[in-house]
């Protein structure tokens, strides 16, 4: 038997029974979108919790914790393999005051070098970096913090700063909180750049970021008002920074090793990875389940087009069609139901998909009152291109083995007994 004649014995099957073939494709589809989109709430939560950790942060960034962390031990650290840049700051502990065009303010001073900060990536929004001891670089909401000293004390609202501060030069004052009085030392500083805005509104960036050479300078004007040698005025953290992301691993373990104690986006990320790994498997293993349900319908589909065909078995089997040719023709069958409802289930679940995205925080923004919800950057349906040839595999595999039964059962058919059948 030709392929052509085998396409046409399976074809004129189905035309005989449009509804019957109709209902299992039917389910097979329910089935197979169902698996797609359960699977794809999983892809879309990890993928928004992913670009969550990853927004406003450097994938190749390991953060170290050292009690004793100085600049010597900074050094070494710079002359590690495969560490691109050391980025360590260090902010100032006491009380802080920053006047600029008659408006004063509280701003946090942040001493670091910004040779390192140049190779780690330092975002500017405008402007340059500083280039000697008396340069800085501010923080995005560093005019926010500047109040107008005409409308400090008022009860009504306090003006604030407004203009470019590129240029612009303020005196910077230190002082002890528990005094409540600032050292009379003053610093002048020039704002020659301002830090680009973090990614997330919440978070407000006031610092001060000046090059390490004005150290000395905050160092004197502290130990002249303060005898205490317990009293520190500095307190830092320092930022590794790998070449690439292949790295961070075998660096963090190195860190890890000498006693440090490290954290990186890249573990975070691994974990993070692995728990939706199990998570999205788990959401497959039960969208299977509903293409299991669906199976039985094509299970009784294909034990009924058997038992209805009986003669025409028994007739191909006496003109000497092998078995092997017999089982062909309804494994055919069953396979183009799992292909077509497949090919639907496919079309429908990128639908559903769209529509979700779309709708659902709009939903969810209603219901819980709050119109930031809706303009979040929540993704709760993706559906990747490995979701579709795994849901793809299983929903025709699926069908295959429901079909192999009734197809084994027709290789098995008496000739003698199936020609003895009524039309």
């Amino acid at each position: 038997m030709q392929v052509n004649d085998q396409i046409d014995f399976v074809r004129q099957h189905i035309k005989k029974n449009k509804l019957r073939v109709f209902m299992t494709i039917l389910a097979a589809t329910m089935g197979t979108a169902f698996l797609i989109v359960l699977a794809s709430v999983g892809f879309g939560i990890h993928d928004t919790l992913r670009n969550e950790i990853l927004d406003n942060r450097l994938i190749n960034q390991i953060e170290v914790y050292s009690s004793e962390m100085d600049l010597a031990k900074v050094e070494k650290l710079k002359k590690r393999e495969h560490v691109k840049a050391v980025v360590f700051r260090q902010s100032v502990s006491i009380n802080q005051q920053s006047e600029l065009d008659g408006f004063i303010g509280s701003h946090n001073m942040t001493v670091t070098e910004f040779q390192e900060e140049a190779k780690a990536g330092f975002a500017l929004q405008e402007g340059r970096l500083p280039e000697n001891e008396y340069e800085v670089v501010v923080g995005n909401d560093f005019a926010e913090n500047l109040i107008e000293l005409n409308t400090v004390d008022r009860e009504a609202e306090p003006s604030t700063y407004k203009g470019s501060l590129i240029g612009k030069q303020f005196t910077y004052k230190m002082g002890l909180y528990e005094e409540k009085e600032l050292f009379p030392e003053k610093i002048t500083l020039t704002i020659v750049g301002v830090a680009k805005e973090p990614a997330k509104d919440w978070i407000m960036d006031f610092n001060i970021y000046a090059d390490a050479a004005i150290m000395p300078d905050l160092t004197r004007i502290f130990t002249s008002h303060v005898d205490d040698e317990n009293s520190e005025l500095f307190y830092g953290n320092v930022n590794v920074y790998a070449e690439n992301l292949e790295n961070v691993t075998a660096v963090s373990k190195a860190l890890k090793d000498e006693g440090y104690s490290v954290y990186s986006i890249a573990d975070q990320l691994e974990q993070l990875d692995v728990f939706f790994l199990a998570f999205k498997a788990g959401l497959v293993f039960v969208g299977t389940i509903a293409i299991l349900i669906a199976s039985i319908g094509i299970f009784n589909t294909m034990t009924m087009a058997v038992t209805e065909r009986t003669r025409e078995i028994g007739v191909m089997k006496a003109i000497g069609a092998s078995p092997k040719l017999i089982q062909r023709l309804f494994l055919m069958e069953s396979a183009w139901i799992g292909i077509l409802g497949t090919i639907i289930a496919v079309i429908i679940s990128y639908g559903v998909s769209f529509i979700a995205n779309m709708v659902l925080p709009i939903i969810v923004s209603a219901a819980l009152g709050e119109e930031e919800i809706a303009s979040m950057d929540i993704t709760f349906s993706i559906i990747p291109w490995q979701l579709v040839i795994i849901a793809s595999a299983i929903s025709i595999t699926v069908a295959m083995i429901s079909g192999w039964r009734p197809a084994r059962k027709a290789t098995k058919i008496d000739v003698i007994q199936a020609l003895r059948q009524e039309l």
